[in-house]
């Protein structure tokens, strides 16, 4: 796996498209903080950490549904391996106007756009989502 962040927001687009109640995934602390971003956006119901057959350590992640639609809508990654896309804290674009979130990974640490633009903050977007 080359992208661990893509593996990510394409595990949570296929599991609420199936309408699953929870996702699987390898462990990591940069996908444990994106998720409790997620978590803190309203956009999942819980993170928790476990382990599977073989001992290694896992990501569940509960999916929410809001009257039977996904919360989440829809997830796209903006930088990729290939094409890194940094931005200063006042050129970050807005997601839907305003609807949405991108997350940047910057020297704090993973922070919304809204956190980025207060701490005055740039760095690498990594996704949108909405």
């Amino acid at each position: 796996m080359n992208d661990p962040i893509a593996d990510l927001l394409t595990r949570l687009r296929n599991g609420s498209r199936a309408r699953l109640d929870e996702c699987v995934m390898p462990h990591s602390k940069l996908k444990a903080s994106l998720a409790s971003i997620l978590k803190s956006e309203g956009y999942i119901n819980n993170v928790s950490e476990g382990a599977d057959e073989r001992g290694h350590k896992t990501l569940v992640i509960s999916l929410k549904y809001v009257g039977g639609t996904p919360a989440l809508t829809g997830l796209k990654r903006v930088s990729t391996p290939g094409r890194r896309l940094y931005f200063k804290y006042d050129d970050i674009p807005r997601v839907l106007n305003g609807l949405g979130i991108s997350i940047l990974s910057t020297s704090q640490g993973l922070l919304k756009d809204q956190d980025c633009r207060r701490n005055k903050a740039g760095g690498e977007l990594l996704c949108n989502i909405w």
